[in-house]
């Protein structure tokens, strides 16, 4: 085949294929492009025009809804409604160019049913916020879960919405249905790690041990919760470290919740000397708590004994800050044992330390004199 009979048989092939396409046949004998292109002009004034009556009537729709009186202009049913005549304008526009362009009747109906679907899980999805905030308000549900249905609900209206789309056409829902399960055996055993720390995720939201923002330890790691995913649990350390924990893993490890409760106790211990006077050490002690601004007055905090050692005496000194504290409490006790050294330095309050003391007489004693023997 020569390179002009390839060009002349594209140019053939693209001829005739336009030609079928404004409603021409193969089996005439000639083909009359005036008559074709005069209807396909016609289609396309009846589109227009047809276009035009529906942009109409959804501009008077628009006026109509935002000069209702029992309807607030800026309101969630105004911007529904809006959103309403909006989408059925659309999918009537399709409606009517489709009519034009000679589908048959069934893909057309399949497709004002499909719009009709459409128009019903869309809005569903778009005020889904709104509804559930509306139901949910009472429930006192933390933003995680409220987030976590807000995801689950989504998913489940689009999966409604494809499947009532599809079924409109023909598909057999019942089967693609079974197909997905099996697929999803399939991904389960696949991914079970995943699968699990999933379900994980799902049962920290809902028993709500912890929350964003609480200060918690974690296997050994302390820190302020800054996310909790699906399948992960971040927090965020006082070195400004981010450690991420698989929430199989958090499900199953001891986790402390520092900040659960309004009130949180701490404590540090300071050591005086032997015969250092104990009533003089503890007015000390708590002079330098009353002065420390995290430190709270109520409850109390106190200073007891807690033993004597063979080289003093051990305080053991108890106070309680709020939760916005717990993030500094390393400075917090290092700057209060530092204060309490100087504070008792300056009372003449000695400080023990590991040591011997060797105690010895002030004087030996003299060697006896000999005894002298005289003779008779």
């Amino acid at each position: 085949m020569s390179v002009d009979q390839f060009f002349k048989n594209i140019y053939h092939d693209l001829y005739y294929d336009v030609y079928k396409a404004v409603g021409g046949s193969l089996e005439d004998e000639a083909v009359n492009w005036p008559l074709y292109l005069s209807k396909l002009a016609s289609t396309g004034i009846k589109i227009m025009v047809l276009l035009v009556i529906l942009g109409v009537v959804y501009r008077l729709s628009l006026l109509l809804i935002n000069s209702a009186r029992f309807i607030a202009k800026d309101s969630k049913y105004s911007q529904s409604l809006r959103l309403i005549a909006r989408l059925m304008w659309l999918f009537s526009s399709l409606l009517a160019v489709m009519s034009q362009l000679n589908f048959e009747p069934e893909t057309v109906k399949a497709t004002a049913k499909a719009g009709i679907w459409s128009v019903i899980f869309y809005m569903a999805w778009y005020n889904l916020g709104y509804l559930m905030q509306k139901m949910l308000k009472n429930y006192g549900l933390n933003a995680s879960i409220e987030q976590l249905l807000h995801n689950l609900l989504s998913m489940l209206i689009i999966v409604l919405w494809i499947a009532s789309v599809m079924s409109q056409f023909g598909f057999d829902i019942v089967s693609v249905v079974a197909g997905l399960g099996i697929a999803g055996i399939a991904v389960g055993f696949a991914a079970q790690a995943t699968l699990a720390n999933f379900i994980a995720g799902i049962t920290i939201l809902i028993e709500q041990s912890f929350q964003v923002g609480d200060w918690v330890s974690i296997n050994d790691k302390e820190g302020k919760v800054v996310q909790i995913a699906l399948r992960t649990t971040q927090i965020l350390t006082r070195d400004n470290i981010t450690v991420i924990f698989p929430n199989s893993t958090v499900a199953s490890a001891e986790v402390i919740n520092l900040t659960a409760k309004n009130l949180i106790r701490f404590d540090i211990e300071v050591r005086i000397a032997l015969e250092a006077d104990i009533k003089s050490a503890r007015a000390i002690i708590l002079d330098i708590l009353a002065n420390t601004k995290e430190v709270l007055e109520r409850p109390a905090p106190t200073a007891t004994v807690d033993k004597i050692g063979d080289f003093g005496v051990f305080f053991i000194v108890r106070f309680w800050v709020n939760p916005p504290h717990v993030s500094r409490m390393p400075f917090i006790k290092e700057n209060l044992r530092e204060q309490i050294k100087v504070a008792l330095d300056d009372a003449g309050i000695a400080t023990p330390y590991p040591h011997m003391q060797l105690l010895m007489p002030s004087a030996m004693p003299s060697e006896a004199a000999p005894s002298v023997k005289t003779s008779p």
